[in-house]
Parts: C-alpha cells; structure tokens; sequence
C-alpha cells in the first residue's frame, strides 16, 4: 500500500498564544488548499500537567497541577513538510514540551 501524500498535524497551545503558532503552521506551508492558505481548525479545552523537579515551566510552579485553557490547532500539510512544519510549530510555541501529534491522511488524490 502506497502511504498518504497529507497529515494532518494537532497541536495544544495556551489560547493566549493560538494565534502566533497559527501563523508559523501557515508560514510553514500548512493549511494549504487549493487556492487557500492558513486554512486551521481550532477546539478549545483545558490541558492539566504536573511541572516536575528541573523543569523549567512557562506557566504553574514545579510539582503544582496546573490547568490552562488551551487551543488544539488542527492543520493539513502535505507530508513532505511536515517535518519542518512541526519544528515551525514547536519554535512559536511557548511551553518547553509542547503536545502534539501526527497523523496520516487520505484525501481523494491519494485513493
């Protein structure tokens, strides 16, 4: 079986920060289609994490459950930048381990 030639690519960000990962997915080249560009879904929710000791967090204090309303950005990219388009993401993000995830796509072209 031949893989997909898209991904679609999901990343959580603090809402105060949506925009500008946004903006780096589309200057990326994610969110490409047809004659539109930036093109994104967004859900919004809480993220909960615990900073661990030696941890360096940008929002809570070390070994403090946080919870932070968040943004999931949802964007299609065609896999052969998704490499670059994840490390766009991750430089505009604010958290030093960002969530996020990969997954593959079929569109028409690919059927």
């Amino acid at each position: 079986m031949v893989a997909s030639q898209w991904v679609q690519i999901s990343i959580y960000v603090p809402m105060s920060n949506a925009e500008t990962v946004r903006n780096a997915l589309a200057d990326a080249g994610a969110g490409q289609l047809g004659n539109y560009r930036g093109a994104s879904w967004s859900t919004t929710g809480v993220g909960r994490f615990t900073p661990l000791r030696g941890s360096n967090p940008t929002i809570g204090a070390e070994d403090v459950p946080a919870d932070v309303p968040e943004h999931k950005i949802e964007v299609l990219a065609p896999r052969e930048i998704a490499r670059s388009v994840v490390e766009a993401a991750i430089a505009a993000h604010p958290y030093e381990e960002p969530a996020y995830y990969v997954t593959e796509v079929w569109m028409l072209e690919d059927l």
